[in-house]
């Protein structure tokens, strides 16, 4: 008898584009750094990280609870078996346990912000280390982070959200038709999961192997210098800090590229990786009321893109 569960296919959801490839992108290559996902709630945020997860039977979500300690988190002493046989040996925590897997922070910006630091160290390096009593033990963590918050409950420091490389903002659909689209496609997979998941394997076969596919090329996409060029006077322009904003650019060009089937980037990837690279960087106008501005970073970034 199989028990598993029947998840909502990823390639079911509604008017999410932008966060799916976020999330796509970080699969392909979890090098890039994790994706920050805002928004309401309502949203589908959860439901497309589990099902993109899903996808892939080697890959599972390891949820991280706001209320973890540093210790659950990082591994640390056993205190049990020093005590019992003089032996200081690590206990593993939940960096080793999504270590080549998927990292879920629900309202990470509840979570102490010591503790995103380090998961974004982790992420960063693919690599946790941890000293505790005289020990000193370094295992991999290399996993996809996802964080996602409704920024009406509060914000991450300016410092830890430049840490992620990509952020996305979702919101309910405005379009009568698409809202319709969403209920109907919600009670059709209530109703009956598996009859509503056989209507998607096509699509989600489709997309497993292009992702398999982008993964097994991205490390040998190349980027021209003039691409490289065209990064660095958009950050210039847009007066982001230091040179971060720059590499992920670069990085996402990359990792766009290789989701085409292509073996170098080109600038229209360029202009894709800049919309979610930079949003979270914009350092003249606060997150929320970027928007007002985008279109004209839009512009900027459509200009510099066509030369």
């Amino acid at each position: 008898m199989n028990c598993k569960q029947t998840i909502y296919p990823f390639t079911a959801l509604v008017g999410q584009e932008r966060m799916q490839e976020a999330l796509i992108l970080n699969v392909i290559n979890p090098a890039l750094g994790g994706v920050l996902i805002r928004g309401e709630k309502g949203t589908a945020k959860s439901t497309a990280v589990r099902a993109l997860a899903d996808l892939f039977s080697s890959l599972e979500v390891v949820d991280l609870p706001i209320s973890a300690t540093e210790d659950q988190v990082v591994g640390s002493l056993n205190m049990e078996q020093a005590i019992k046989t003089g032996e200081k040996t690590f206990e593993p925590g939940l960096l080793a346990k999504a270590h080549k897997q998927m990292l879920y922070i629900d309202e990470i910006n509840l979570l102490d912000d010591h503790l995103v630091d380090v998961l974004l160290d982790a992420a960063a390096m693919g690599v946790n280390t941890v000293e505790r009593e005289g020990i000193s033990h370094s295992h991999p963590a290399e996993f996809v982070l996802v964080g996602t918050m409704n920024p009406e409950e509060g914000d991450l420091r300016p410092q830890l959200l430049d840490r992620f490389a990509l952020s996305v903002e979702v919101r309910g659909e405005q379009n009568p038709q698409a809202r319709v689209e969403v209920v109907k496609r919600r009670l059709a997979f209530e109703r009956d999961p598996e009859s509503f998941a056989r209507q998607y394997q096509d699509a989600q076969q489709s997309l497993r192997e292009n992702i398999l596919y982008a993964k097994s090329i991205v490390r040998d996409v190349t980027a021209a210098d003039d691409l490289l060029e065209t990064a660095a006077k958009i950050s210039i322009k847009l007066e982001v800090d230091g040179h971060r904003a720059d590499l992920m650019m670069i990085k996402t060009a990359l990792t766009l590229a290789a989701f085409a089937g292509r073996t170098s980037a080109v600038k229209s990837d360029l202009s894709r990786a800049a919309a979610l690279v930079l949003p979270h960087r914009l350092r003249r106008t606060p997150f929320e009321d970027y928007k007002q501005d985008w279109s004209d970073v839009e512009q900027l970034i459509y200009e510099e893109c066509a030369v």
